[in-house]
């Protein structure tokens, strides 16, 4: 079924369905007349000669240079090339349809000024598979993504590059193949597709959609190694966190405590220490406050994607135009730096609890670096280093890039709130993320091999602990005898990444939020 733009109500989820599993969208009646009320409201004013920014002046540095009549059309198409500047590898393509479908949201709020034609065509390119070809660097987040939208605008002339069924042509063979007409830009069009903050946007909302998914995951993995190191489960009695008050620790030990269900330590069938190390027993205090942080985050993004971010902007009503700075990525860019740094955060717990698991002074019985034969057999000793370097790039990314404004356009747009880069670096942040919790999830699965083979005591699991086990075994194997590690590290990162052991656990036990 079809996601309906109506300016408001839309959802992370939905930027999900449409960016990465290509639902179509369409525009609603509503949204459809208010374009077309701003559109006759900004045509009266040009051929009123009244002076609008970006559509007969030049823009940044160049906006008191009036253009004269036969410039005004022909600056909409030099505008768009000049700001097609980006550099590097191609972005992904769902971020680039995240942005299509966030800037199609601009539009239908009717105060952007650009003529319908335009939005329709950025439905048709979304609606029949036809993503742009855009360069992921050059954007410094204000006046919005201007370099990488401004690939996306190419299209609307029938020129720069775009995906079709798998294979990258020019944006004019694309656009023919899959018949979309090509609209051609007139005065305002140019800018109004590319003056907003729509593709760090994207990736936001689809980062956060993942983060949070993530963060379960990582309750699974925090679970499975609590039962390895037979922990005490009092601190994640409901009452601890009730009275402290936090909606996120709420969260995050109600998880735990689901995954953990049925298994002896959770019903204190098994004798345990009185209190554990911070690793283990802080868990929904720290993945709690990463998940109270994602909820502000997510309000912020989806405030800005149900907003009009674009300049200058039109009110109809009131025959009115204003010049501000709604394109800013500010307001995306401070919170997502925070979500950068608290996947960090929670990856930075789980190796800890990983070196529990490996260090024979910590693990409450188990063999040194989870290996049966130790001295002969290094186990999973190298697996600890993988996880810190990861750590450590991670924690390099996670410096804040809201504070590293550099002034561009003649001092004229002298602050910027370099969002893009937040967003690369969190993609960044996620991939070594993956990777550290996969090697959690291994070392907890052999962990728990370990128990069930050698320990005298032998305990049942909880039902959500022995699902992701068996999950994990489907992919890699008990580490009986030491071989090459790196297939078995990238195997866990790809199933981490893939949401199979969440997906399989709350198909058991049900969701764990």
């Amino acid at each position: 079924m079809a996601i309906v733009i109506t300016g408001q109500g839309l959802t992370i989820e939905a930027v999900v369905k449409v960016a990465r599993h290509n639902e179509k969208v369409e525009l609603h009646p509503d949204a459809i007349a208010r374009i077309q009320k701003c559109r006759a409201m900004v045509e009266k004013k040009i051929e009123a000669r009244e002076i609008m920014y970006g559509i007969n002046t030049g823009i940044g540095e160049f906006s008191e240079m009036v253009l004269n009549d036969d410039q005004v059309r022909d600056f909409q198409k030099y505008l768009v090339y000049n700001h097609a500047a980006g550099i590097g590898d191609p972005m992904n393509l769902e971020y680039v349809r995240g942005a299509m479908v966030g800037r199609i949201n601009v539009h239908a709020h009717g105060n952007s000024g650009c003529r319908l034609e335009i939005t329709q065509t950025l439905v048709e390119l979304l609606n029949k598979g036809v993503t742009p070809y855009v360069c992921q660097k050059g954007s410094v987040g204000a006046c919005g993504d201007l370099a990488p939208m401004s690939q996306i605008a190419l299209l609307m002339m029938g020129e720069g590059r775009a995906y079709y069924q798998g294979e990258l042509m020019t944006g004019k063979e694309a656009m023919n193949k899959a018949g979309i007409p090509i609209p051609g830009l007139e005065a305002r069009d140019g800018l109004a597709t590319i003056n907003g903050s729509n593709v760090l946007t994207a990736m936001s909302a689809i980062f956060l959609y993942d983060t949070n998914n993530f963060f379960k995951q990582a309750e699974i993995a925090c679970t499975m190694t609590l039962e390895a190191l037979k922990a005490n489960f009092g601190p994640y009695n409901h009452k601890i966190h009730e009275v402290r008050g936090f909606s996120g620790a709420m969260r995050s030990a109600a998880a735990i405590r689901k995954v953990a269900a049925g298994g002896d330590l959770m019903e204190k069938r098994i004798k345990v220490k009185v209190q554990d190390a911070y690793s283990m027993r802080s868990t929904p205090q720290v993945i709690g406050a990463a998940h109270d942080a994602l909820k502000y985050a997510r309000s912020q993004v989806e405030i800005e994607l149900n907003g009009v971010g674009d300049n200058p902007i039109f009110f109809p009503d009131e025959n009115l135009q204003l010049s501000g700075a709604n394109f800013q990525g500010t307001p995306v860019s401070l919170p997502m730096d925070f979500i950068g740094a608290a996947v960090t955060m929670v990856c930075v717990l789980s190796e800890r609890r990983m070196n529990r698991l490996n260090n024979p002074a910590l693990s409450v019985g188990l063999p040194p670096f989870l290996t049966h034969n130790p001295g002969m057999f290094s186990g999973l000793m190298l697996s600890q280093y993988t996880a810190d370097m990861q750590i450590v790039e991670q924690r390099i990314l996670s410096a804040p890039a809201c504070v590293q404004s550099i002034p561009a356009a003649a001092d004229q747009e002298d602050f910027v709130s370099m969002g893009m880069n937040t967003a690369i670096k969190n993609w960044q942040i996620m991939d070594n993320a993956y990777g550290i919790l996969g090697i959690e999830y291994m070392a907890a699965a052999q962990a728990l091999d370990l128990r069930k083979k050698y320990d005298e005591q032998k305990f049942e699991f909880g039902k959500g602990t022995q699902v992701a086990f068996d999950t994990i075994r489907k992919h890699v194997n008990y580490l009986d005898i030491d071989r090459p590690l790196f297939d078995d590290h990238n195997a866990m990162k790809a199933l981490v990444k893939s949401c199979e052991i969440l997906t399989e656990v709350e198909k058991a036990i049900g969701s764990l939020e």
